[in-house]
């Protein structure tokens, strides 16, 4: 497959936790499935007085042009970069949208954190490993022009590198995220940057990013996804032969540096 990435924008998922694919899928495509999720809701594009929340929520579609947007040729050929030829399940969904409505009201949901991957021994809270179990990728794919007045998600670029270090002792059992959301702090420091683009545009980030929402300040609805990208096999952390994807290549990297700064 051709490859869509050049090698400094793999380099820069490593180091940053995140890389920007434009024109993933077409405006065109993106419109259908705008007109989609507005059927699905009890909002009217036509009629601001029905826009009373400031976020609304549709969960997983699989409907066949979402599933079009998220297996793009330059969105497979990314895949393949980035998580490694093969070792990643061709979506067949959407995972949440999370719409947001211009009404300059706290959504509730603005905190700082990483998203969880599976279901732990007790009820809650998702849980996180420091193999990325069951998530090879966190993506964000813009349903609409998103502007930095249009609740953008937040990244802090380069936290994906700290967050190794967190769940290490917990071994392949994991942790519950809530254990980790006060101790994102350490990554406060780290320049933020926003989802931010046209329609089609899609953000592929590494599973441990930390993230959040913010208020809108615009005039129109962002309609965004955030789906995983899921491996066909569990990630390694010590691969004999050293082929290490750059998803792993990441993880080892945050391990790395812990045990430089601690020598």
């Amino acid at each position: 497959m051709a490859k869509s990435l050049t090698d400094a924008q793999v380099e820069q998922f490593v180091e940053e936790g995140v890389v920007r694919v434009d024109g993933a899928f077409s405006a065109e495509l993106a419109e259908t499935c705008r007109t989609l999720l507005w059927n699905s809701i009890d909002a009217d594009p036509d009629d601001r007085t029905t826009w009373t929340e400031p976020v609304v929520r549709v969960w997983d579609r699989e409907d066949e042009p979402f599933r079009q947007a998220a297996n793009t040729p330059r969105l497979l050929g990314a895949f393949d970069q980035i998580c490694g030829e093969g070792r990643w399940v061709p979506p067949a969904s959407m995972g949440t949208f999370p719409i947001r409505f211009p009404l300059g009201a706290d959504p509730g949901d603005t905190m700082w954190h990483v998203d969880g991957s599976y279901k732990g021994p007790t009820p809650g809270w998702y849980w996180i490993n420091v193999s990325s179990r069951e998530r090879a990728l966190l993506m964000l794919f813009l349903f609409s022009d998103t502007g930095d007045k249009d609740a953008p998600t937040r990244m802090r670029l380069g936290s994906h590198l700290y967050i190794p270090p967190l769940l290490e002792h917990a071994g392949e059992e994991g942790i519950s995220l809530d254990y980790l959301l006060d101790k994102l702090d350490g990554t406060d420091h780290l320049p933020e940057a926003q989802v931010v683009g046209e329609a089609g545009t899609v953000y592929l980030c590494h599973p441990f990013l930390v993230h959040a929402a913010q208020p809108h300040h615009g005039t129109e609805p962002r309609f965004m996804a955030q789906p995983a990208l899921l491996p066909s096999s569990p990630l390694r952390l010590h691969r004999a032969d050293g082929a290490y994807s750059p998803v792993e290549r990441a993880i080892r990297l945050g391990l790395d540096r812990t045990r430089v700064s601690e020598a």
